[in-house]
């Protein structure tokens, strides 16, 4: 789908300044400056390479070596960037700051060691999660640069390690080998230069490619010592389907092309060996330039904490002052009974050397700023370090059970959920945008021939196999079995059409049969691979031929086998002829020439020899291109055509992918002229695409159609309706494939998608100005206004619907309006090619396709590279703040304790650090793994109620405010209770922390278990245990004589107003938040709420709000 490389450090030195510059920009940039021109190659802004001569080559430009690092750390830079990193959370600065408060002797609150460890500790796991993270990256790396490869060294290949290979070296490949740098083809095993390459690693795409040397140097590269020439090509660049060059042998110049090169990471297949010369390495190769550095992944929970945690340091700063203004109102008044008073001494009252002088007092001002540091100190649980922690192993709880989940195991492969990143398991449940390959991710790549149209009869409705054809006796299907060869796969046949193409070679629907499957069989790319093999028949054994097919496309591998099938087998393929076995009988066809598909012609040709040395042109394409070039209707033909339309509209209805097949005569005048201009316009350097199209359509003309066929994309299973659910659960699903504009389309129809009263927006632009007007014209055809003015009309909409309706003045623009609403209500869908985000992505045209591709539900982008895939993303991410998702993937409450307004805090250190790591710890652990709202059943039933994540129903700015203010009233309640309850009595202080701990591990506990909707019995143990344990290390602490609070726990307890604080506590401070939960699910009940109650009493939920619905939309 995309690349998968770990993120990658650019690391080069020494290069020349224009491949400076393209790699010192910034990553904004980078996503964007995809210029890659069809402009001529300067001798001023090209690269040398000498071949066989890496000194010379290196000699001047000082090209990289072809080591790379995809690490982020050193050792030298690991401590400080790792840290500067992890303090991109605001509250670990908050936690520094209280412990760097915390060590100065006049704010010593707590002990200065209890105040370092839990920030100590959080930093010393991260950064070692961290560390063994970057080690594995340093591992794969060092595996990667010290493989080895054959390279040309004094007149023989010698092995050498993959990060000592240079520019203009020459290197061997042997078959399943990995390309270890960018090489241009200098010959393979193949007598005519053909090597087949596996590009997953690059464009996700598992079919083979074609790559071809030279003719000029193929013949000559096994004498390794007459290797040598130049070539001279383009800078490092990042487009991994075009590459343009020109080659310097043996006093001849010869055009290199994206045919030519094979690229870092693919895989060498069905080729014994290939030689090449080197002509990118290491980070200069269009795979490193492709792979940007991958971010520090930070959940959007994780960013809303930030910005609360500066609006929760905002709160405190105002508390902080108020006692520190308390404290200095307070020493004033009392200035002359310092002495006297409990807490502040003026001077020591000890005989010895230190009787009479002064004692921890620094004068009133002083004493008033220490007053406010010492508050930030005792109140710093408000933003409580263990949260974090906490939050993490919520994390790692929740990705167990989602590896452990069996709904999501396939038996198949015998593979699991893999949770990679547990950093964003939250944002799972907030995806607004899905942007999906298709390749491997929707379609399982595999296609298969359905139907055809022939001469105006549709085939194909009723198919059968050939081994029950076989069966039933079928002379037939015994004339295809006894060929000698056979498909590894079966495919199903129409028994009609089979007849037809074994009657005797006469007449127009016969000839045109014939000519039908030739076309399928010879236009093509595809590759055939015989393999021998033996089977066993009644009448003995024999040898037949098992033809395994290799080819780039798909859809033409399905062709091809589909022709196999009825008769018509690819045999052979060289870059001068092919072989075609006719039942049974050999083939052979001159290939003279072929133009290969492209996005604007939108077909392919092949100019063909007979051996009769007939020349014919046999082509293939949409039938939006195809039938505009088809000679002019007359008699049957008109016939035809009508016949053939109708089919494919039948077939386009079924989802099925649909080409249009043709053919022609050529004479000797027409092919003289077309072989002069196609070998002009294949040897330029300069245009050279334009060329071969205008070459091209010289023969594309007055075609004779023979007939049509409809190929069906084999799903993955289930993705229509998931597609479905995704669409009512408000997430708009974009496809980004490196595949044809076609084949992407189709594939959105068959997958539900698309559909068919959507109104399809094609952008195919050549030029700026071109991508420009058509964004322009879709804009104003479609009535589309950007986000903001979108919201404000969904604002004015709502508010119209309750008003009533005006009499009109002018009923013209009363129907624009109606006209406006009625395209705006209708669904549109955004098709755009990777030709034209070439020139959108840039800052003048991001605007226009964002407004554009946001107002539409689908958008497919075609023939994309992977850095503009990650182009595509950025444009949602850096204009909205919607989570999205590319696939290819409650806490403690701080209570605020008071004691005057002096900063002497009323619980021991031991209480304080057991707070938050024992007393109230695990029940928000627990309940954050296993607590859910819904069943998975009802979820599946009503995908609708996703849309409450990207609401941000759950969690907002609005309910943070209302739990703050409800967080303030639960500790005003937890400190007066207490104290209007023992004001006239002699308790001590430590007795009152006693009390104020267990009433808030209480209160806590009751405030999650009001917010628990699935009551399980580890739930029970862990909400109800907290509060037992709590006590027991309340016991076992008060037990212990060297501390100051011995003891209280067991006076505390035999008095009944000791209770009754507590039960007062609990219902006071808690019934706000009661009655404000009551009053919100009874009058105003989220979908979430509703559906819930449904789930409990059995009932279908059908009174879901519709608000939501049209929020998801």
């Amino acid at each position: 789908m995309e690349l998968h490389n770990n993120s990658t450090t650019f690391e080069i030195s020494g290069a020349s300044s224009q491949v400076q510059e393209k790699l010192n920009k910034p990553q904004r940039t980078r996503h964007k400056s995809l210029q890659f021109e069809e402009d001529l190659i300067h001798e001023e802004d090209s690269r040398l390479i000498y071949v066989n001569d890496w000194r010379r080559t290196n000699d001047k430009y000082e090209f990289t070596g072809n080591e790379i690092r995809t690490s982020k750390y050193t050792l030298i830079t690991f401590l400080p960037k790792n840290i500067f990193i992890q303090f991109h959370r605001v509250a670990y600065l908050y936690f520094l700051g209280i412990a760097a408060l915390n060590q100065l002797p006049p704010l010593a609150v707590f002990g200065r060691t209890v105040s370092l460890f839990p920030l100590l500790f959080v930093l010393s796991v991260t950064a070692v999660k961290d560390g063994y993270e970057d080690w594995r990256r340093h591992r794969s790396d060092e595996v990667e640069n010290n493989r080895e490869a054959l390279v040309l060294c004094v007149h023989q290949f010698q092995k050498k390690k993959w990060k000592k290979i240079q520019a203009g070296e020459v290197v061997k490949i042997c078959a399943n080998e990995t390309i270890p740098c960018d090489m241009v083809l200098l010959g393979t095993s193949d007598p005519s230069g053909i090597a087949y390459v596996q590009t997953m690693n690059l464009d996700g795409e598992s079919n083979l490619k074609t790559r071809y040397a030279r003719q000029e140097t193929a013949s000559t590269v096994l004498d390794v010592g007459a290797i040598s020439g130049l070539i001279r090509c383009e800078q490092p660049n990042r487009n991994i389907y075009e590459f343009r060059a020109n080659m310097e042998f043996n006093g001849q110049r010869c055009p290199l092309n994206q045919s030519n090169i094979v690229l870092r990471g693919c895989q060498l297949k069905n080729t014994e060996w290939v030689i090449g010369v080197v002509v990118y390495a290491g980070q200069e190769t269009k795979a490193m330039l492709n792979s940007t550095a991958s971010p520090s992944k930070r959940s959007k929970l994780e960013i809303y904490m930030n910005r609360e945690t500066l609006w929760l340091s905002v709160f405190l700063f105002i508390m902080c002052l108020v006692v520190a203004l308390g404290m200095g109102l307070w020493l004033e008044r009392h200035k002359n009974h310092l002495d006297t008073l409990p807490y502040y001494r003026k001077r020591y009252f000890t005989t010895g050397r230190s009787s009479g002088k002064t004692y921890k007092y620094y004068g009133i001002y002083m004493e008033t700023f220490f007053s406010f540091l010492s508050s930030i100190i005792v109140f710093q649980i408000m933003i409580p370090i263990s949260l974090y922690i906490t939050m993490e192993l919520v994390r790692l709880g929740q990705s167990y059970f989602m590896i452990e989940d069996n709904h999501m195991y396939d038996s198949i492969s015998d593979t699991r959920f893999q949770c990679r990143s547990l950093n964003i398991n939250e944002d799972l449940g907030q995806v607004r945008y899905v942007f999906s390959d298709k390749t491997g991710t929707l379609t399982e790549n595999k296609m298969e021939f359905q139907r055809a149209s022939v001469y105006g009869k549709n085939y194909g409705s009723s198919l059968i196999s050939l081994d029950l054809l076989e069966e039933n006796g079928s002379v037939h299907a015994t004339t295809v079995k006894g060929r000698g060869q056979k498909l590894k796969s079966q495919i199903a046949i129409d028994n009609e059409l089979m007849q037809l193409l074994h009657k005797d070679l006469a007449g127009d629907e016969r000839i045109a049969a014939h000519e039908f499957f030739l076309t399928l069989a010879a236009c093509n790319t595809v590759i055939p691979i015989p393999t021998p093999s033996s089977s066993c028949m009644e009448s003995g054994s024999h040898e037949t031929r098992a033809i395994d097919y290799q080819g780039e496309s798909p859809d033409e591998l399905a062709l091809v086998a589909a022709a196999s099938a009825y008769g018509y087998t690819l045999f052979e393929r060289t870059s001068g002829h092919i072989v075609i076995d006719v039942n049974g009988e050999k083939l052979r066809l001159d290939l003279l020439g072929l133009h290969e598909f492209d996005s604007v012609r939108k077909r392919m040709s092949v100019v063909i020899r007979f051996p009769n040395n007939t020349v014919k042109v046999l082509v293939k394409g949409a039938d939006s291109s195809m039938f505009s070039i088809l000679a002019e209707d007359s008699g049957r033909n008109s016939h035809v055509r009508h016949a053939t339309q109708s089919h494919l509209t039948e077939y386009a209805s079924q989802g099925l992918r649909t080409l249009v097949v043709a053919a022609m005569d050529l004479t000797d005048e027409e092919l003289s002229e077309w072989q002069c201009k196609y070998e002009d316009a294949s040897t330029s350097l300069t245009d050279r695409s334009v060329k071969l199209r205008q070459t091209a359509a010289f023969i594309e003309c007055n075609l004779n159609l023979l007939g049509a066929t409809g190929i069906e994309d084999k799903l993955q299973d289930g993705v229509p309706e998931a597609i479905e659910s995704l669409r009512q659960a408000g997430i708009k699903v974009w496809v980004l494939t490196g595949d044809k504009q076609e084949t992407a389309i189709s594939i959105g129809l068959s997958s539900k998608l698309l559909t068919t009263d959507m109104n399809q927006i094609i952008i195919n632009g050549n030029s700026e100005d071109e991508c420009r007007s058509l964004l322009a014209d879709a804009k104003a055809k479609y009535f589309v206004k950007s986000l903001d003015c979108r919201n404000k009309y969904v604002k004015y909409k709502k508010d119209a619907e309750i008003t009533l309706d005006r009499t009109k003045s002018s009923s013209t623009p009363q129907q624009h309006a109606e006209k406006e609403e009625e395209v705006q209500s209708t669904s549109h869908a955004l098709i755009i090619d990777g030709n034209s985000l070439v020139y959108v992505l840039e800052k003048d045209l991001e605007s226009e396709l964002f407004n554009l591709a946001t107002s539409c539900k689908v958008v497919l982008c075609c023939r994309v590279a992977p850095l503009q895939k990650a182009g595509i993303v950025d444009l949602i991410k850096s204009r909205t703040d919607d989570m999205t998702l590319a696939i290819g993937d409650g806490a403690n409450d701080g209570y605020i304790l008071f004691t005057a307004f002096s900063t002497t805090s009323a619980l021991t250190d031991l209480s304080s650090v057991f707070y938050s790591l024992i007393y109230t710890s695990i029940p928000t652990i627990v309940v954050g793994i296993l607590d859910k709202d819904l069943n998975d059943e009802t979820l599946l039933q009503y995908p609708r109620l996703y849309g409450a994540g990207h609401r941000q129903e759950s969690y907002n700015m609005h309910l943070f405010w209302i739990t703050m203010i409800d967080t303030l009233w639960q500790s005003l309640v937890i400190f007066f209770v207490p104290v209007f309850i023992y004001s006239e009595s002699s308790i001590d202080i430590w007795s009152m922390g006693s009390l104020w701990t267990i009433a808030i591990v209480i209160l806590v506990s009751v405030h999650l278990a009001m917010d628990i909707q699935r009551w399980i019995l580890v739930t029970h143990v862990a909400v109800w245990g907290s509060i037992i344990i709590t006590y027991g290390c309340m016991i076992a602490v008060d037990s212990i004589p060297i501390f100051p609070n011995y003891g209280t726990i067991y006076h505390l307890a035999k008095l009944p107003s000791y209770w009754l604080s507590i039960f007062l506590i609990l219902t006071i401070a808690l019934l706000p938040r009661f009655l404000f939960k009551i009053i919100r699910q009874s009058f105003w009940p989220s979908d979430i709420q509703i559906a819930r109650e449904a789930e409990i009493l059995g009932d279908q939920p059908d009174n879901l709000h519709s608000t939501s619905s049209k929020a998801s939309g």
